[in-house]
This record gives structure tokens, C-alpha cells and sequence, in this order.
């Protein structure tokens, strides 16, 4: 072929190359063989493999430095953690130095710590504007915050009667036990608002510091709540040292409150009000405190992530469609809390043991009925899981992973009071149907524990349900089709399906879908109010652990104290937890 364009030849013909063409393709040679160009080459080639390489040992160095700042922050959790554990330890002894104003110091300094660095992070990311670039569209949902916020606002209040009836107080006792609430107060305030608006946060400066704040955060609410919890059982148990203790049995051992003694007077009449009132509301400041926590973990999860925020999918709650759930439900709750109101009212006051006996049996009896039917509707959502088609969620998600965490690990504590159940009513013989009625609800609560959790479980990782809409279909009025089926093999055509009949396939599984949409609704907002009833007996004061003695007899008080005081803050958590898990296992539906 001829190389030289300028002259005219003869070298596509003749096969043979000219002599302008010899050199111009010797040239070209001679330039391809050039030292330069080949330097140029290898260097192109080189700098593309050198850039490869420093992606790659960037990458590698912020992994390194994301593991670093992962430990870092775990070394200052764990740190906070075990020293609060053993100064909240410490503090339920009389016989020690380290008092109760010594652990209320230390909260102070954490409470004071975790709001300052709050404040600088909330300072910080509204300055730099690509501080947080990325937001988890399910991290911090409507329902959580809400929650949230509901909590706060009755933790504020039990602070405000701690407040009160510590004041009557100061002239003999420390004056920390007032300074306490009153930081603690503005630190659910401050950590509100925090999370409520930053929730969702993936922040990508200064991660490091970021993780350490959050631990720092995470730790300071669990330390609360191993105090509260510790508190709140502490005025229950305590037996004072003039008392004869065999003059005490079940709940009146249990139900006795420490005061200050003889030696301290309130300086108002209102103390013992307060005091009161605010142990009622104990349980609203610990979900709280687990709440908080559960958010700060998920904040920490994020940082440095790279979300998509398009992944999640927007949920309407409709509740037009549901009815027979929602009513049982409702009838579910009014009976427990009827009942629930007798069975205190008679376990309080009453002297009697017969008819404080009556009044458990009807406590079990109410119990064995809700979990029964908790447990059957259970069976059912399962049942429709097996038959339904959804996929399940693909994506990594660490608000999903961590309720799963929370909902696997909040439910042991309700196992290991039935299991201790359990095993003292079977060694002793099941004697007494109060026996027998304690060990039915035991085994029960275990089916229903079991089962809940694989609902749960499987419903948080189904994608939510999507409308199906059939094609529509339009017939052209003026195509005149032969109605013979011979000529459309003839003319080389084939038939179409029938648009009437297809409609009806897609009208048999729109009604399919339509049906178990509808089940697992019902099925969920039941299971949702029984997880509510079954979490406000035992968060206001049912203790029905300590009106039958069997268990006391069999493990000894001491030993049966701790174990119901370490598993039933679990198991409070638990169906509260449940609630919230449920309420989106119904909105995905």
C-alpha cells in the first residue's frame, strides 16, 4: 500500500513499493525505534502503575487508620465502662468509704465531659460544610427519635422531683446528690437535641476524634443505666440492720424502701411525694439511657461511611387497612392493666394470704393468656413468611444489624429468669397451682421468646412490599383479526395472549400479596400491644418473682435478688425493644 500521499504511484498495483514510499515507511520505522519514544511509552506506562499504587497504599493506610481510631475508642469504652461498674459496685455497700455522692461525681465529670464534646461536634459541623457529606437514611427513625424524645421529656421530670426532694436534704447530706439531677437534666436536654438531629449523621473529618466521642457517649449513658437500674432495685431490697428480717417475706422483703434514717430529716413535708413519684418514673429514664446508647453505636458505625441515601425507601404508616389487630390488641392491654391494678392493689395493701395468693393466680393466669396468644399469632406471621415471595435485604445496614444485636441479647435475660423458673418449680415438685401456673408461664415465655425473635428477625430483613400494577392493555377498534386459528398459522402469525385472562393473573396475585399484607399487619400491630403490656407490668412494679417463694426457697433471697435484678432490666428492654422492631417489621409490610 502506498505510504507517500504527495506523489502519485504505482504501489497498490504493482505490489512493490517506490522509492517515496520506501522512505517514508523507513522513516516511520526509525521514528517507532526512537530512544525517546520508547522512554515515553514505559513512562506512561510506568506513572499509570505508580498511580495504581498509590491508591492502593492510600487505601490502605486509611484502613489502618479506621482500625486505629475503632480501638482507640473501644480502649476508652471499655475503660469507662469497668470503672463505673466497679464505683456503682462499690456505692451498694454501707460498710465502704466510696458513698453514693462519690459515684454521683463521677457521673458528673462524664455527664459534663459528654455535653462539652457534644457541643463542640454539634459547633464543628456547622462550620465545616463537608463535615458530613453522606447521611443512613435508616439510621434514627421517625418512631426512635420520637421515642426518644418521650423518654427525655419524663427522665426531666423524674429529675425535677429528684431535685426537689434532695433539697430537703442539704442541710444534712452532700450537696452533689442535688448537683447530679440538675447536670443530668441539662445532659438529656443537650443529648436530645443531639441526636435527634444528627442521628443520621456518616461524619468524614476528624473521624478519629469522632469515634472517640461517641464511645465516650455510648459509655456515659450505659453507666447511667447501671446506676439507675442499681438504684432502683437498691430501694427495694435494702433491709435495715434494726429490722428482723424473718419478721419479712416475699414482696414486703423485696418492696421494703430505704430512707435516710433517724438522723436526717426533710426539711419540707413534700419529700416522701417525690420520692415516690419519681421511682415510678425509673423505668422511662433506663429506656432511655438504652435508647441513647443504641444511637450513639449506630453513629459510631458511621462514621466514615460512604451511604447511599437513595438505598432506603420511604414508608407511609397507614392504618385503614387494619383492624382486627389493633382491636384485640387494645382489649389485650385494657384487661392486663385491669387485672395489673388488682393484683398490685392486693399484693400491697392486703394482709390476707389467701386472697394475696388469689391475686397472683390471676396475675399468671392473665400472663399465660397473652403469651399464648402472642405465641399463636407468632406461628402465623411465620407461616406467612414461608409462603411469601419478597427478597431479602441485600445491603449492609448497622442499624439493622445492631437491632437484631440488641433484640438476640436483651431476650437472655427473660431466658435465664424462666430457665431458673423452671428448674426451682420442677426440683421441688410443682406443688400448688401457683407452682404450676409459675411454670406454665416460664415454658411459654420461652416458646414466645423463640418465636418473636424469628419474626422479627426475618421481617427486618424482607424488602418492603411494592405495588404490582398489570400492563394496560388498549384493543385497536379498527384491526380486524380473522377468527380462525388456521389463517394465523398460515399467514406465519402468532397468537397473543389473551389480555382478559392475563388482567386475571395479575388480579389473582395482587389479591395474594393483598392477603398476606393484610395478616402480617394484624399480626404485628397484636404483637406490638402485647409487647406493651407485658413491658408496663413489669416496669411499674409487678414482681410476682417474689410473691411466689419457690424460687427464694430454693436459691436462697440473696441469690435470687441478684438474678432477678440482673434479668428483668433486660427483659423490661427487651419488650420495649420489641415494640419498636415490630412497629417497622408493620411499616415494611
Amino acid at each position: 500500500m502506498c505510504l507517500n500521499t504527495c506523489f502519485p504511484c504505482n504501489c497498490a498495483t504493482d505490489g512493490s513499493c517506490c522509492a517515496p514510499c520506501r522512505m517514508t515507511s523507513n522513516d516511520g520505522k526509525m521514528e517507532e525505534a526512537h530512544p525517546s519514544n520508547t522512554l515515553n511509552t514505559l513512562g506512561q506506562a510506568g506513572s499509570t502503575h505508580e498511580h495504581s499504587k498509590s491508591i492502593s497504599f492510600s487505601g490502605v493506610v486509611a484502613q489502618q487508620e479506621r482500625n486505629w481510631g475503632w480501638m482507640l475508642s473501644g480502649i476508652i469504652s471499655v475503660n469507662i465502662l469497668i470503672l463505673g461498674c466497679a464505683l456503682v459496685s462499690a456505692s451498694v455497700q454501707n460498710t465502704v468509704s466510696i458513698s453514693t455522692s462519690d459515684l454521683q461525681a463521677y457521673l458528673i465529670f462524664l455527664l459534663l465531659l459528654t455535653s462539652t464534646w457534644m457541643v463542640y461536634y454539634m459547633i464543628y459541623t456547622t462550620k465545616k460544610l463537608n463535615a458530613v457529606v453522606y447521611k443512613d437514611g435508616h439510621a434514627g427513625p421517625i418512631w426512635l427519635r420520637g421515642g426518644l424524645v418521650l423518654f427525655g421529656l419524663l427522665s426531666i421530670i423524674m429529675d425535677v422531683f429528684k431535685i426537689v426532694s434532695y433539697a430537703g436534704y442539704l442541710h444534712c447530706d452532700s450537696a452533689v446528690k442535688v448537683a447530679f439531677p440538675v447536670v443530668q437534666l441539662v445532659f438529656i436536654i443537650l443529648q436530645t437535641y443531639f441526636l435527634c438531629f444528627h442521628a443520621k449523621d456518616c461524619m468524614q473529618l476528624q473521624q478519629n476524634f469522632t469515634r472517640c466521642g461517641l464511645m465516650l457517649t455510648l459509655s456515659t449513658n450505659l453507666v447511667l443505666w447501671m446506676h439507675v437500674v442499681t438504684e432502683e432495685s437498691l430501694h427495694q431490697t435494702t433491709i435495715p440492720d434494726n429490722l428482723n428480717t424473718t419478721e419479712l417475706k416475699g414482696r414486703s422483703m423485696y418492696m421494703y424502701k430505704a430512707g435516710y434514717g433517724d438522723k436526717c430529716k426533710c426539711s419540707h413535708t413534700s419529700c416522701s411525694i417525690f420520692k415516690q413519684a419519681y421511682y415510678y418514673l425509673y423505668p422511662f429514664n433506663i429506656e432511655y439511657s438504652l435508647f441513647a446508647s443504641a444511637m450513639a453505636y449506630v453513629m459510631w458505625k458511621n462514621v466514615g461511611r460512604v451511604a447511599d441515601v437513595q438505598t432506603h425507601h420511604k414508608i407511609k404508616l397507614r392504618l385503614k387497612d387494619v383492624f382486627l389487630g389493633p382491636v384485640l390488641g387494645i382489649l389485650l392491654v385494657v384487661a392486663g392493666l385491669a387485672t395489673f391494678v388488682v393484683y398490685e392493689t392486693e399484693i400491697i395493701g392486703g394482709h390476707d394470704q389467701a386472697r394475696k395468693n388469689k391475686a397472683v393466680m390471676m396475675h399468671y393466669v392473665m400472663n399465660i393468656v397473652i403469651v399464648t396468644l402472642m405465641a399463636v399469632s407468632t406461628v402465623i406471621g411465620c407461616v406467612i413468611y414461608k409462603v411469601d415471595r419478597r427478597d431479602h435485604v441485600s445491603e449492609k445496614n448497622p442499624t439493622r444489624s445492631l437491632d437484631v444485636a440488641l433484640l438476640v441479647g436483651a431476650s437472655m435475660g427473660q431466658f435465664v429468669l424462666s430457665y431458673f423458673t423452671t428448674v426451682a418449680t420442677v426440683a421441688t415438685g410443682v406443688k400448688g397451682y401457683l407452682n404450676s401456673l409459675n411454670l406454665a408461664w416460664a415454658v411459654l415465655i420461652l416458646i414466645q421468646l423463640g418465636l418473636q425473635n424469628i419474626f422479627i428477625i426475618e421481617g427486618l430483613h424482607r424488602e418492603p412490599f411494592h405495588e404490582a400494577h398489570p400492563a394496560t392493555v388498549i384493543a385497536n377498534p379498527y384491526l380486524q383479526t380473522s377468527k380462525e386459528p388456521s389463517n394465523l398459522e398460515e399467514s406465519g402469525m402468532t397468537s397473543k395472549p389473551d389480555p382478559i385472562s392475563t388482567a386475571h393473573g395479575h388480579t389473582a396475585v395482587n389479591g395474594a400479596k393483598l392477603w398476606r399484607r393484610w395478616i402480617l399487619k394484624e399480626v404485628c400491630v397484636f404483637l406490638l400491644m402485647g409487647n406493651i403490656i407485658l413491658w408496663i407490668m413489669p416496669a411499674f412494679g409487678a414482681r410476682p418473682q417474689f410473691d411466689n417463694d419457690t424460687e427464694m426457697n430454693f436459691y436462697s433471697f440473696s441469690m435470687w435478688a441478684t438474678v432477678v435484678n440482673i434479668g428483668l432490666p433486660f427483659g423490661i428492654f427487651y419488650r420495649m425493644h420489641s415494640v419498636a422492631s415490630l412497629f417497622e417489621v408493620f411499616l415494611t409490610s
